[in-house]
């Protein structure tokens, strides 16, 4: 993920930083794919110490030590993750395929603007993700810190998505809208890939057939609706979006304008994948993110700061979708012992199939501030 450090942010800002800037002539680009990046010569993870309330966690291993890597997604065979990085000598994320055990890591993006969303598509040949690379060679610049406007998102119109070969050739535009098209996850059905679009004026879930075609709008209310996936079965989507009491809809449409959203309020929704049935699953307040299915279809995962909504500290949530039930899963708190101010997330979990592994991003056991590495765990019921 990436990290302009012009004016670090603090706390609850860095891990918002984080969360919004993940949101969101081939053959000339065909030299820069497959960079080797890691060894597949050993597995270089390394095991740790789950914390002692994290019961739901076992066998945790750390896969990547140093930069910011964020978004980390199983392959369809789940033998591979797909992850975003940034790392020497790339100045904003670029897009990196890795084995379960942290080995292999290769770039397959361009290496050119910047990247986010990675997935891989059905049969595990192709992948998608997001790119600014059309508009120019450098990374686009993140906004100024406006006090007065707080603290908000850039939303760049320059992001396009794209499908590529497993190792980053063959790169084909899948949309071509005006306005920012970015965060596309893949229905494990293998039909559908779900995304946010502002082509109808707002920051809004569409879905659209693997190869771009067919695209439908599913939410339609003012402010910011993302961070989309399906269900493992495909006939339900969970997305991030603000309790519609809490819009202000003028402020919504005027920070749109200048590329910007306000994020510091979002719950977890759920639909049916053709849009209808939409439900809030949680209505705390605070900042609720990257919320993905549990192979059950009764639970999703997702972090929040519930615990503390005016704090900085983000932890993994179970919540039921029927009894509304929410189960803390995670305990990574900045009072520890040698935990930086900031440093104190975890997030963008996703389960395998089976419900057996977990993948999840944190700032545990950095050792430089506002490190962000990638995790898999057992998880335990």
């Amino acid at each position: 993920m990436p990290s302009p450090r012009a004016e670090a942010p603090s706390g609850m800002e860095w891990f918002l930083l984080l969360a919004g800037l993940a949101l969101a002539g081939a053959a000339a680009l065909v030299w820069v794919f497959g960079a080797d990046f890691g060894t597949a010569e050993g597995p270089p993870a390394v095991e740790r110490e789950p914390f002692a309330k994290e019961v739901h966690l076992a066998n945790l291993r750390q896969l990547t030590f140093a930069g910011e890597n964020a978004e980390a997604y199983w392959s369809f065979a789940e033998d591979a993750l797909i992850f975003q990085s940034t790392r020497p000598p790339f100045k904003a994320d670029q897009i990196f395929t890795m084995k379960p055990d942290g080995s292999d890591v290769r770039r397959v993006s361009t290496g050119l603007g910047r990247t986010t969303c990675a997935y891989f598509l059905p049969g595990d040949e192709r992948i998608v993700y997001a790119s600014t690379h059309a508009a120019g060679k450098a990374p686009p610049k993140p906004p100024k810190r406006d006090r007065k406007l707080g603290y908000v998102w850039p939303i760049y119109n320059a992001y396009e998505i794209y499908s590529a070969k497993r190792d980053g050739s063959d790169l084909r535009v899948l949309t071509s809208s005006p306005g920012y098209d970015a965060e596309p996850t893949v229905s494990p059905a293998g039909d559908r890939i779900v995304f946010t679009s502002t082509r109808d004026g707002d920051l809004d879930v569409y879905s659209m057939n693997v190869d771009g075609s067919d695209v439908k709008r599913l939410t339609t209310t003012v402010g910011y609706d993302g961070g989309a996936f399906f269900s493992w079965d495909g006939k339900k989507i969970v997305w991030r979006a603000p309790n519609r009491d809490d819009v202000d809809i003028e402020e919504s449409k005027a920070l749109l304008k200048r590329q910007l959203v306000r994020p510091n309020k979002l719950e977890i929704w759920i639909m049916n994948a053709d849009g209808s049935g939409k439900k809030m699953v949680t209505n705390n307040g605070a900042a609720n993110f990257a919320p993905f299915w549990h192979p059950d279809g009764k639970r999703i995962i997702f972090s929040s700061n519930m615990h503390d909504p005016r704090g900085s500290n983000f932890e993994l949530y179970l919540v039921n979708i029927e009894t509304l039930e929410t189960k803390r899963i995670t305990y990574f708190e900045r009072r520890r012992p040698g935990a930086y101010r900031s440093d104190d997330f975890d997030g963008f979990p996703m389960f395998t199939r089976d419900g057996k592994r977990l993948v999840f991003c944190s700032n545990r056991f950095n050792d430089k501030p506002n490190e962000t590495n990638i995790f898999v765990a057992d998880f335990v019921e």
